[in-house]
């Protein structure tokens, strides 16, 4: 579980009372959850998903310096005929399901995620070639990281 807030005192106070009813351990600052490297300061929050997303280049098996600066091909339509049916759609299925996660903050890969997993049941060499495209131009700003600022009114 992770307790934010600028609130240190309610903090202490519900941690105290989740503490008397669950059986809990502090771990300290977070540093890193679910694949995403969480670095904090006083006013701000930085997230970073350059390892989340070299693990599913990694899974892709894309391992050379292409990148993409587009996300799709412009005007693609894709229907549920196109092209072959992919050989492994297990690999297929899991890399789209690692997308939709990283979609929680690349909110720009959400449009293109959505329209590809709408083909998990029988995916085709077209989606995963689409897919591939997204994963090279994850690849060319892996290293871009999401920021929250602390605003006081």
């Amino acid at each position: 579980m992770i307790i934010t807030g600028d609130n240190v005192d309610g903090i202490t106070d519900l941690k105290a009372s989740l503490h008397h009813t669950f059986e809990m351990k502090y771990l300290g600052s977070l540093s890193y959850f679910l694949g995403l490297e969480v670095i904090s300061s006083n006013d701000s929050i930085y997230l970073y998903q350059a390892w989340y997303s070299s693990d599913l280049l990694a899974r892709a098996d894309i391992t050379d310096s292409y990148t993409e600066s587009t996300l799709l091909e412009p005007n693609i339509r894709f229907t549920p005929i196109d092209d072959t049916i992919l050989d492994n759609s297990t690999l297929y299925r899991q890399l789209v399901e690692g997308l939709i996660y990283l979609t929680i903050i690349r909110l720009d890969i959400t449009y293109p995620v959505h329209v590809l997993s709408q083909f998990l049941s029988a995916p085709r060499t077209t989606y995963y070639v689409a897919f591939l495209r997204i994963l090279r131009s994850i690849k060319g700003t892996m290293f871009y990281d999401f920021y929250f600022s602390a605003i006081h009114l």
